[in-house]
């Protein structure tokens, strides 16, 4: 059984180059997503957001192998928009006062009904908090600017005022929420090899 990664399938918007920043347009995609707020470093929520987003993720992959559909498909990375009520408080990172939605990117085929039945599962399994937070939605993010960041996340401030900076030169304006997509397993990698994407929608 052939084993489709997404990841390389829309290879332009999950890999992008450390060097340059490139435009993207972000088609319609649908998303396991949960909502929250607070320090991502700190909060049990947040933790307790990825438990289920993962957990679900991959009942929902395993289903669709066993099922009648019978095909096989690598587990998207987690991914998060990232805002604040003062935009000068998001720069200043001051995480507590940071909202969030975290979410992973499910393949075309993926249904409600699945996803319902696949969340049942889960349940009779895990007692997991944020599992009823969970909602499967669409989401359009249009036409953004992103670049390959190499390192922790705590020094992302400079690439992601290069990505910034880039839409402002073009004649751009910023809009949207701040994305990040995280590709690498940060209990597994070193934190100066962790490598994230960072993404910002913009208007013509």
């Amino acid at each position: 059984m052939e084993k489709i990664d997404y990841k390389k399938e829309l290879k332009e918007l999950y890999n992008s180059s450390v060097k340059e920043v490139s435009l993207v347009d972000v088609p319609k995609m649908n998303f396991l997503m949960i909502d929250g707020s607070g320090d991502p470093n700190t909060a049990k929520s947040f933790s307790e957001a990825l438990e289920a987003l993962f957990s679900l993720s991959y009942a929902i992959k395993f289903m669709i192998k066993k099922g009648k559909e019978a095909l096989d498909f690598a587990v998207m990375p987690l991914e998060a928009l990232w805002w604040a009520d003062d935009v000068m408080k998001f720069a200043a990172g001051k995480k507590d006062d940071w909202y969030w939605t975290v979410m992973v990117m499910q393949p075309g085929f993926v249904t409600e009904a699945q996803v319902k039945e696949a969340m049942g599962e889960v349940k009779k399994k895990k007692e997991l908090p944020a599992l009823e937070l969970v909602r499967f939605e669409s989401f359009t993010e249009g036409k953004a600017a992103q670049i390959m960041h190499i390192g922790p996340f705590s020094e992302e401030g400079p690439t992601i005022e290069r990505v910034h900076r880039f839409i402002k030169d073009n004649g751009f304006k910023l809009s949207g929420k701040h994305h990040e997509i995280y590709l690498s397993d940060t209990r597994r990698t070193a934190p100066e090899k962790w490598k994230t994407i960072i993404r910002q929608p913009f208007e013509m």
